[in-house]
């Protein structure tokens, strides 16, 4: 009996139903398709699997109206479970089917454990299967944040679909989001942090962001590490909170290396490296901002390194290029950079804009 991909896929057309009953059971049977969020399970109506056949195509074909993705049952196994190998995939479809093994296997073969939500590994594959942002919504909502130019050094992705829980009680949702790699002294990716978008425009009030209740979360390991752009072991470094306040920061120095640690708290503990002498700390203008600067600068000069702060004009830097543009921010660094720095890193006014 030939065992090869397309009799597979046949013999499993033949079942579409309880396939989908099984790999996609948080869907649910509509007249002549399963509907389901996507290939992944996902609660949801966006993925359609026909269950007979019909004028408009044979049984066992599906599409994400979503994404336009489309396929076999076999790619919903291979999803659904996240196998990489055709045999794993194969495996499993002819264990469903209850025919024979084309080898025989005195030891059960293992199941792959599942990646930890939340876990270093799920950060890594998030960011694995992200784009490039340029041409995104990404850009669009850095745009409108003031960001025109946004020297992020492949350290920021788009998903288009990542997913968000609002609590372990509701569904889960999908929504365009800026990735963003957290990394240690050593470049390892260990976290990513996740920005939902409104894929409908922007807000005012929202600024772009998702109309969620945490448009912002990270996941992985945090401490001590940053979202970093530009090298960790420069001899001079910005540190700050937010990653829009270091990416507007880098629009008048973008080759000085910076680092966001993505809040006050993480801003105070971040790692050091033994190769930086100088470190300006871009703090926000709020108690927390006092705060972490003590905090820090105090762990900085106990290490032998300078630590010099760089206070914003308003709440936070990027807040200073939206109100008040390129130009006013260009002066504010200037007076505040060390004269070598300055000639170092700060761009002349003819090239902005």
């Amino acid at each position: 009996m030939p065992h090869d991909a397309s009799e597979l896929a046949r013999r499993l057309a033949r079942e579409a139903e309880a396939v989908c009953r099984h790999y996609l059971s948080n869907g649910k049977r509509e007249g002549r398709y399963w509907l389901v969020g996507d290939v992944h399970n996902t609660p949801g109506r966006s993925l359609f699997v026909r269950l007979q056949d019909s004028p408009k195509g044979p049984a066992g074909k599906w599409t994400d109206a979503a994404t336009s993705e489309h396929g076999d049952l076999l790619d919903i196994i291979r999803q659904s479970l996240g196998l990489r190998d055709f045999r794993e995939v194969a495996e499993e479809a002819r264990r469903f089917l209850n025919l024979p093994r084309t080898e025989p296997q005195p030891v059960s073969k293992p199941v792959r454990p599942r990646v930890a939500i939340g876990s270093q590994e799920a950060a890594r594959r998030l960011f694995a299967i992200s784009g490039p942002i340029e041409g995104t919504i990404v850009e669009t909502y850095l745009r409108h944040r003031g960001i025109a130019h946004v020297y992020h050094g492949s350290n920021l992705r788009f998903q288009p679909r990542c997913y968000y829980r609002p609590d372990e009680h509701l569904p889960t949702e999908t929504w365009p989001a800026m990735i963003a790699c957290v990394t240690n002294l050593d470049g390892q990716i260990t976290g990513v942090h996740r920005t939902w978008l409104d894929p409908d425009g922007f807000d005012r009030i929202r600024l772009g962001k998702a109309p969620i209740d945490t448009p912002r979360r990270a996941m992985g390991d945090l401490l001590g590490n940053a979202v970093r752009f530009g090298p960790a072991d420069d001899d001079v470094l910005v540190a700050g909170e937010g990653i829009e306040t270091m990416l507007s920061l880098r629009c008048v120095v973008p080759t000085l290396s910076m680092a966001s640690a993505l809040s006050a708290n993480h801003l105070a503990a971040m790692s050091l490296s033994s190769s930086l002498r100088r470190l300006y700390i871009a703090r926000d203008a709020d108690a927390a901002g006092d705060t972490v600067q003590a905090l820090l600068s105090q762990r900085a000069e106990s290490s032998g390194i300078e630590a010099i702060p760089l206070s914003p004009r308003s709440g936070d830097f990027n807040e200073d290029l939206h109100v008040f543009g390129l130009d006013a921010l260009r002066a504010t660094l200037r007076i505040q950079l060390v004269p070598e720095d300055v000639d170092r890193f700060l761009l002349p006014s003819t090239t902005l804009g």
